[in-house]
């Protein structure tokens, strides 16, 4: 009945652990919940959870979980161990993971280790912990990185009954753990462009959504740059599209580089030849100003014949800004104007007259006949 109940208990572990992970929402809280369910499941004091980076040849610390020792951090910034200085590790990594048939072993403390458990056995002396059981943990039949566990000094050593849960524990773990990247990757390539790997239209409406929710709530400065890179027609027509896409290319890493100048600036292509930036918190004459160094920046480049830019801002005296759609509309008709007079600056909605600026009427009041337009504004319906 004993041994009964201790599986019907490693069962439940195993569920708990697949349902924690399942419900993280960020790869990190999931690494998190499988090192917390497996020092659980396998009654340990302590659980980490490492990955292994193999262009630097080395398992670097995700999570610390349970009791830590001085110098161990949850979320450890640079915890890493060159693979070199375990032999066990680099024979399990390069022989016995990479094949696709992983095991767990164990160390204790005790001087009965196997020679190959020297490193182990020195760590686990100088925390004060008894035993540890190591498990890799093999993604897609690599080694993806290793689940590690202790029981403290004094407590019952794991034996190989423990490395077999732990085995499976890891491989649970790493179920998970692909599945979050799936997701991630999922994510990623929903939010971005493909061409530039800049933010995509999608990304940009999520975001200034929140943005504005956050200007009417507490008043922050929101700003968006809408730029329209000028000559790819032609580039596309003489030399090819080859070339317009490097043009689209480069222009995405001047658009990046000066977004970088603004804190948590979204940089993002919406689509064909227009891109855009969008920042929240910095004053609109930063943003005015990070726009003309774009501006520049983009009239330098060999080829295309640099961006017309328009920006639109709270910060400016654009009137009430309620809804995504009114400053994604001003932002548009700020860059018409700029495209229509050949501005070698940026056009700023609100500095020429305020509310009567010839900018705020074209996005407030536009043509009655869309085609009149030079295409609908875009946006969301408010």
């Amino acid at each position: 009945m004993a041994a009964e109940g201790e599986c019907d208990g490693r069962l439940r572990a195993v569920v708990e652990l697949a349902q924690a992970m399942a419900a993280a929402r960020t790869p990190l809280e999931s690494v998190e919940a499988a090192a917390e369910g497996a020092r659980r499941a396998l009654g340990g004091s302590f659980a980490a959870i490492s990955v292994w980076e193999r262009e630097r040849g080395r398992l670097r610390v995700l999570v610390n979980a349970g009791e830590r020792t001085e110098g161990e951090e949850r979320f450890p910034e640079e915890e890493s161990y060159p693979v070199h200085d375990f032999p066990e590790i680099t024979e399990f990594l390069h022989e016995r993971w990479v094949g696709g048939q992983p095991d767990a072993w164990v160390e204790t403390s005790g001087g009965d280790s196997e020679a190959r458990g020297r490193q182990r056995v020195a760590a686990l002396l100088r925390r004060g912990r008894g035993s540890c059981v190591v498990a890799p943990i093999v993604l897609h039949g690599r080694a993806w990185g290793e689940l590690y566990v202790a029981r403290p000094t004094g407590a019952a050593a794991f034996d190989r009954t423990d490395a077999d849960f732990a085995t499976v524990l890891a491989a649970v773990a790493a179920a998970g753990i692909a599945q979050t990247e799936r997701l991630e990757e999922v994510r990623r390539l929903a939010f971005t462009d493909p061409l530039t790997g800049l933010g995509n239209r999608r990304a940009v409406d999520s975001r200034l959504d929140e943005a504005i929710e956050r200007h009417l709530s507490e008043g922050v400065v929101v700003s968006l740059v809408v730029c329209d890179l000028n000559g790819l027609k032609r580039v596309n027509d003489t030399l090819g599209h080859a070339v317009g896409d490097r043009l689209l290319e480069r222009i995405g890493s001047v658009l990046s580089l000066c977004g970088a100048m603004l804190p948590g600036t979204l940089a993002a292509r919406l689509g064909g030849d227009e891109f855009c930036l969008l920042t929240v918190g910095p004053s609109a004459d930063d943003v005015v100003r990070v726009a003309g160094e774009l501006c520049r920046r983009a009239a330098g480049l060999e080829l295309g014949e640099g961006v017309a830019c328009g920006v639109a801002s709270t910060g400016d005296p654009i009137g009430a800004v309620g809804t995504a759609r009114r400053l994604f509309r001003l932002a548009d008709a700020a860059q018409y104007r700029a495209k229509a007079a050949r501005a070698t600056d940026p056009v700023v909605a609100g500095r020429d007259g305020g509310t009567h600026d010839p900018v705020i009427r074209l996005a407030d009041h536009p043509p009655a006949h869309p085609t009149a337009e030079r295409r609908r504004f875009r946006g969301r319906r408010p």
